[in-house]
């Protein structure tokens, strides 16, 4: 617990908790003290100005990131035949149809993403309840309802984050990793940021991105500037 404590106090020297910081610097600063001996994840927060519990409020999207989320995404596909085969040569882990709904209903859950084909709705249809909770359960607006089953797995894979807002109006997300370059974790945070934008809903009333923070896995979150989030 010492421990700890020792590098919690360090990680918040030089920090002022009340203090709205430039991107750029919280990022500098973030970097420097993430000091354990795992690749912490960079997380982001932001606190928009909406209810997700009315319809026309609803924030939910893909955004692929520049540099990718430095996590390896395990991608399972509901697919037949020509489309099954497909998905198997763009690197998706697992792929079937009922065989793979009967492995799911039966626990077996070893997959960060669900693509499939629309023909195979009727299929993942009956797993509403197991993967809709996990936010899994595929969705022609995120772009895992496709035929192009090889432009989706690829993008899965290449460094693609799904957001949702929350019920209390909060997007949480981890967008890199703390080996990456300081530029490269900027990018990755404007290019969010830029995606919730653009998702804002017609029924957002008044301001729209209200406090954002973002933070290393295990490191104190740092206060952002929002002026500063926009691509320069």
């Amino acid at each position: 617990m010492a421990k700890k404590g020792k590098r919690i106090s360090s990680a918040y020297e030089g920090l002022d908790r009340e203090k709205l910081y430039d991107l750029g610097e919280a990022v500098k600063h973030i970097k420097a003290n993430a000091k354990t001996k795992f690749d912490e994840t960079l997380e982001i927060a932001m606190n928009l100005g909406v209810d997700p519990r009315h319809a026309d409020q609803n924030v939910r999207g893909v955004v692929p990131l520049p540099h990718g989320t430095g996590k390896s995404v395990r991608v399972a596909v509901f697919a037949r035949d020509a489309k099954a085969e497909e998905a198997k040569e763009a690197g998706a882990e697992i792929v079937g149809a009922e065989d793979l709904m009967e492995k799911i209903q039966g626990g077996e859950m070893d997959f960060d993403r669900v693509i499939a084909t629309p023909d195979m709705m009727a299929i993942v249809g009956r797993l509403g309840k197991v993967l809709g909770p996990r936010g899994l359960m595929p969705n022609p607006k995120l772009g895992t309802v496709t035929p192009d089953v090889k432009g989706a797995v690829e993008a899965a894979k290449s460094g693609q984050v799904e957001f949702r807002a929350e019920k209390a109006g909060i997007v949480h997300a981890g967008i890199g990793k703390m080996s990456f370059g300081e530029d490269q974790l900027v990018e990755n945070v404007r290019a969010f940021v830029a995606a919730i934008n653009k998702a804002k809903p017609a029924g957002a009333k008044g301001t729209y991105v209200k406090r954002v923070a973002i933070s290393s896995t295990m490191g104190p979150g740092v206060k952002l500037e929002v002026s500063s989030l926009s691509a320069e």
